[in-house]
C-alpha cells in the first residue's frame, strides 16, 4: 500500500511540475486552448440557436404547401440561406413514428414484416438498441497499484460497453389513423445525433467469479462483478419532433439531419430546444471568458518572469565577460610578471592553481597562502569565491611580501 501511495504521489508531482513549468506557461497555454475551444463551440451553438429560432414548426399535412413557397428570409442568419438549395427548407416537424413498409405502395397496405420486435419486451419498433455494460470493481491488491495511475503507465482502459443497434426505414405521419394521406420519410444517413429512445428492458445480472477473477483481484487488476443489460427502442406511434432539412424527392417528402444543428429527432419542443441551446451557449461564453482571462494573466506573469530572468542572465554574462577581460589585462601587467617569475621556483612554493608562479597571496579569512597574485584575483572575481584548499568562502586576498 505504501508503494502504491508513493507511485501516485510521484505521478502527481510530475504532472504538477509539467503544469507549472516555465512559471506556469504550459498551464497558461492549456487554458488558452480550452478557452478558444469554448468560444468556438459558443459560436456554433449560437448559430444553431438562430437557425432553430427561425425554423417554422409545421405538421406533416402542411409541409408540402410550405415547400412550394420560397424559403422565408432570415436576416439574422446570413449563412443559413447558403446552406440550403432551392426546394429545401429547415423546419421543425411534429409527427408520429411509423414503419415505412406500412405506407409503401398505395399507402393503405399494411405489411407487418417491415417492423422490428424487441427481444425482451416484445414491443414493435423501428429502432432497437441493446446495450450491455460490464461493471468492474477494483481493489489495490497485494501487488497492484491503483488502476487509474497504472493505466497511465502500462496499459489503456478496456472497452466496458458494447452496443448493438437494428433499424428499419421509418416515416413520420400526422396521426396513426388509416388511411394515411401524407407522410415524411426520415433519412438517417450521416446522422450522429442522439435518438429519443425508450428503455423497455433494464436488468443487472451478477457475473460468476472464476479462478482468473481471483488472480485479477490479487494483483490489483479490475475484475467484472456484474453485467447491465438494457434494451431501448423507438416504438411505433411515438410522437416526436424532427429538426432538419425537408425536401421533395421524386414526389415523396423526406427530412434529413443538418450537421450544424445539435438536434435531429427529439422529445423536446421548439421552446425547450431554444432554452437548452441558450443555456449551453451562455455556459460556453462565460467559460471562454473566464478561462481566457486566466490564461492571459498566467501567460503575462510567465512572460514577465522569464523576461526578468533573461535580463539577469544577460547582465551576469556581461559581468563575466568584463571579469575575463580584466583577467587578460592583468596578465599583461609587467609589474606582476616581474614579481612572479617562474624560473627557479621550488615545487612547494608553486601556485596550486596555475603551477607556474610563486605563492604570493593569502585568502581572508582562512589565511591560506596557496595561490599567486594573479590566480587569487581570478578567484575573488568568481560569483561565489572559495578557497581552493579548505573551500571556505573568500572575502578578500592579501599580497604577502618576503622580508
Amino acid at each position: 500500500m505504501a508503494s502504491s501511495a508513493s507511485h501516485e504521489q510521484a505521478i502527481a508531482t510530475v504532472l504538477s511540475q509539467i503544469a507549472l513549468s516555465f512559471d506556469g506557461a504550459f498551464l497558461g497555454v492549456t487554458l488558452a486552448f480550452v478557452a478558444v475551444r469554448s468560444l468556438t463551440n459558443y459560436t456554433a451553438r449560437s448559430k444553431a440557436l438562430r437557425k432553430i429560432r427561425n425554423a417554422p414548426t409545421v405538421k406533416v399535412s402542411d409541409l408540402r404547401s410550405l415547400l412550394e413557397l420560397p424559403p422565408p428570409p432570415q436576416p439574422s442568419d446570413e449563412n443559413n440561406s447558403n446552406n440550403l438549395v432551392k426546394g429545401q427548407t429547415l423546419v421543425i416537424l411534429r409527427g408520429q413514428v411509423e414503419a415505412k413498409s406500412s405506407v409503401d405502395g398505395n399507402w393503405k397496405s399494411f405489411r407487418p414484416n417491415g417492423v422490428l420486435v424487441a427481444h425482451e419486451s416484445g414491443d414493435k419498433a423501428v429502432i432497437v438498441q441493446r446495450v450491455q455494460t460490464c461493471i468492474y470493481n477494483e481493489w489495490k491488491g497485494l501487488f497492484g497499484w491503483n488502476a487509474d495511475f497504472r493505466a497511465i503507465l502500462t496499459r489503456s482502459r478496456r472497452e466496458r460497453e458494447s452496443t448493438v443497434s437494428r433499424m428499419v426505414p421509418f416515416v413520420l405521419v400526422e396521426d396513426a389513423r388509416w388511411p394515411q394521406s401524407e407522410y415524411v420519410f426520415v433519412n438517417m444517413d450521416g446522422s450522429t445525433h442522439p435518438l429519443p429512445l425508450t428503455t423497455v428492458y433494464h436488468q443487472l445480472k451478477p457475473v460468476d467469479p472464476s479462478p482468473y477473477t481471483f488472480l485479477q483481484a490479487l494483483f490489483g487488476h479490475e475484475y467484472p462483478v456484474g453485467l447491465l443489460d438494457e434494451e431501448k427502442i423507438l416504438p411505433l406511434g411515438k410522437e416526436i419532433n424532427a429538426v432538419g432539412v425537408c425536401s421533395s424527392n421524386n414526389g415523396s417528402l423526406e427530412i434529413k439531419s443538418c450537421k450544424d444543428l445539435h438536434f435531429f429527432l427529439s422529445n423536446m419542443t421548439k421552446e425547450q430546444m431554444i432554452d437548452h441551446l441558450a443555456l449551453r451557449a451562455k455556459v460556453l461564453l462565460w467559460s471562454g471568458i473566464i478561462l481566457g482571462s486566466a490564461a492571459i494573466c498566467i501567460l503575462g506573469y510567465a512572460a514577465v518572469r522569464n523576461w526578468n530572468r533573461f535580463k539577469a542572465w544577460r547582465q551576469e554574462r556581461q559581468v563575466r565577460r568584463e571579469q575575463q577581460n580584466r583577467s587578460l589585462t592583468d596578465t599583461d601587467d609587467p609589474q606582476i610578471d616581474a614579481e612572479d617569475e617562474t624560473d627557479n621556483v621550488p615545487d612547494g612554493q608553486l601556485c596550486v592553481i596555475c603551477l607556474m608562479r610563486r605563492k604570493r597571496s593569502a585568502f581572508i579569512p582562512c589565511g591560506h597562502l596557496v595561490c599567486c597574485q594573479l590566480c587569487a584575483i581570478a578567484v575573488e572575481r568568481e560569483v561565489s569565491p572559495k578557497c581552493p584548499l579548505c573551500r571556505q568562502a573568500v572575502r578578500n586576498s592579501m599580497r604577502i611580501f618576503d622580508c
